[in-house]
């Protein structure tokens, strides 16, 4: 029978650090985004897997639930907490490693673990996303991708309440 547990895909910092630096000297293209992920939904798994597509391994950083309660998005968040949803991110296939991280930004994580492409969500600009002037300062790459139209956390809520 295969073992179709995900909970080793979930790992502290320095691991992932060091997961990453082997990747590297192995020759492969590490790619690093982050999020909440509040409440999983189609529009993050395809974004998760176009960014899988632009490298060899996928690193996600997931909110801590305080950080994501900074955010101060609305409705308050998180509805669901932190492991479950780390969890939830690792389980899918597309992703290699999560990382919880409790700064406002990844800007520490990023600098930590040293990715070669950085990817965030069409909803942000080049220059506003965090950690960019350190992946592009080792030759590496930032890339925004489209996100998918009618897909997002505060959309599913409000239909739920509806």
């Amino acid at each position: 029978m295969t073992d179709c547990h995900t909970s080793h895909k979930v790992v502290s910092r320095g691991a992932a650090a060091r997961w990453v630096k082997r990747l590297q000297a192995e020759g492969s293209k590490v790619v690093f985004t982050n999020g909440c992920f509040d409440i999983l939904h189609l529009g993050h798994v395809r974004y998760l897997e176009e960014a899988r597509s632009l490298g060899d391994a996928l690193i996600v950083g997931v909110n801590t639930d305080a950080s994501v309660q900074r955010l101060g998005k609305n409705p308050p968040r998180p509805v669901n907490p932190e492991g479950d949803r780390a969890a939830l991110v690792a389980a899918l296939a597309c992703v290699d490693r999560v990382v919880l991280f409790g700064e406002d930004t990844p800007l520490e994580l990023i600098t930590a673990l040293q990715p070669d492409i950085l990817v965030k969500g069409g909803d942000y600009r080049l220059e506003e996303i965090s950690g960019r002037e350190v992946v592009l300062g080792r030759g590496g790459e930032v890339k925004v991708i489209p996100l998918v139209p009618g897909y997002s956390t505060t959309a599913l809520l409000s239909r739920i309440r509806e």
